[in-house]
Parts: structure tokens; C-alpha cells; sequence
């Protein structure tokens, strides 16, 4: 399908890493006018120059500070005279240690950037659709989070969980005000977080053709689907749901 989002402004959070890349660039081609926000920059000028002239502009932006996510949403509504859609694809994998050892500045940060920020992106786009009458918000956690385990990945686990819950509960308090709020929650993807330290990509996928049901990891482009399914009105009955997309690894 093409144009879902002919006419809409659609807001990505983590646009610098390979889901948001993929989300940004797919929401551009299907018509929307798309912020791309992230902490690298350098990332960012590569999503719009791949958009090729869709109207796509970067934002940078850490999602950790409240006063820069309101600046954020304010120049996507700015740029382009609204908000629509919110993807919030920003996150950290943190590393992984047993909870014991587990070190406690990591820790924070993680939940810093993983469920803070979320928090703070939700507030802030909420507020402008509430005021202008409605709109679509997808958080990305993580099937690592409310519907799967892995050992040593205790923060990152927590706050993917937390996510989940979170957009349960935002979607509760705000589908009166006409925002829809959704979660999906990937399995491995075909990105740095799904490598093991010195693992080479070849490594990785041998090891996943036995460890998921499908035998592969996810693109970018079949995560960034799902999102954009989501977030469009051939789901509009769809609130506060954590939509699983992993290959069967919780089947």
C-alpha cells in the first residue's frame, strides 16, 4: 500500500538507529512529512538524504530531557504544522551482566533513555494531540521485555517491560481524547544489538537459525511495517496493545 500518510506528520524518536532509519524513511514514502529525531546527527543527514525528496528533516534530541522533547514535538508541529504519528523508537541495550554485578550507572541510564524517555515523548505528543484532536502513538519495547527472558539483560528487560505496561496505560487514559496508543515488541533484529561480543554477522545468523522457529532475524523494513500497520487506520479498533513480531520465539 502507498499513502496511508498522505497529509499526516509522523514524529520518530531513535531515527539515527536501524528501526527508526526504517520507519522515518517508510513513513516518507507512504506521504507523511516526517521528523526524524536521534542523538547522532551524522545518522540523521544519512536518513534524509536517503529519502530522496520526501520531506523528511532531522531533529537532534536527547529523549532523556524533558525540555528537549517538548522543543522536539514544537518543531515537528512547527516544520509542519502538526503531529500526527509518534514512533518511539529510541533505546539502549546497555550490556549484559548477571543483576548482581550488574553496574548501577548502566542501570540507570537504561532506564533513563529506555523508559524515561518514552515517558517524556508520550507527554509531550500527547499534550499536542490531545489539543488538536486526536492521533497514533507506537511505543517500541521488546519481546525481551513482558513476553520473553534472556539472563544478564536485567535493565534492559525491565524497561521494556515497563514500556509495555506504560503504553497500556496511557492508552487507557487517553483513547477518550482520540489518541490511540500501541506498543510492538521485536524479536532480534538485524542490527548491532543482536550481536554477542566478538561475534561476527555470520556467527550470529547461524546461531539464530536454530534459535528462532523462523531461522532469522528480522529486518529493519519488517519491524518498521508493523509499526507504520499500527499506527495507520487499517488498525483503528487497536488500543493498548503490545503487538509481538519474533519470528515465534514466544509462540
Amino acid at each position: 500500500m502507498t499513502g496511508r500518510f498522505e497529509g499526516k506528520v509522523a514524529l520518530v524518536t531513535g531515527a539515527s538507529g536501524v528501526v527508526g532509519r526504517a520507519a522515518a524513511l517508510a513513513y516518507a514514502r507512504e506521504g507523511a512529512a516526517v521528523l526524524a529525531a536521534g542523538r547522532d546527527e551524522a545518522r540523521l543527514a544519512e536518513v534524509v538524504k536517503l529519502a530522496d525528496g520526501g520531506r523528511v528533516s532531522a531533529f537532534a534530541v536527547d529523549i532523556t530531557r524533558s525540555a528537549e522533547v517538548a522543543a522536539m514535538v514544537e518543531a515537528a508541529v512547527t516544520r509542519y504544522g502538526g503531529l500526527d504519528v509518534a514512533l518511539n523508537a529510541a533505546g539502549i541495550f546497555g550490556g549484559m551482566a548477571p543483576l548482581a554485578d550488574y553496574d548501577e550507572d548502566t542501570w540507570d541510564e537504561v532506564l533513563a533513555v529506555n523508559l524515561k524517555g518514552v515517558f517524556l515523548s508520550m507527554k509531550h505528543e500527547i499534550a499536542h494531540m490531545r489539543a488538536s484532536g486526536g492521533g497514533t502513538i507506537v511505543n517500541v519495547a521488546s519481546n525481551l521485555g513482558a513476553h520473553w527472558r534472556l539472563a544478564g539483560a536485567s535493565a534492559y528487560a525491565a524497561s521494556k517491560a515497563a514500556v509495555s505496561h506504560l503504553t497500556r496505560a496511557a492508552a487507557r487514559d487517553h483513547i477518550a481524547d482520540g489518541v490511540r496508543v500501541n506498543a510492538l515488541s521485536p524479536g532480534p533484529i538485524d542490527s548491532p544489538m543482536s550481536m554477542r561480543p566478538g561475534e561476527t554477522t555470520r556467527d550470529r545468523d547461524e546461531r539464530m537459525r536454530t534459535a528462532l522457529p523462523i531461522g532469522r532475524v528480522a529486518t529493519p523494513e519488517e519491524i518498521a511495517a508493523a509499526a507504520l500497520w499500527l499506527s495507520s487506520p487499517e488498525s483503528s479498533y487497536v488500543v493498548g496493545h503490545d503487538h509481538v513480531i519474533d519470528g515465534g520465539a514466544t509462540a
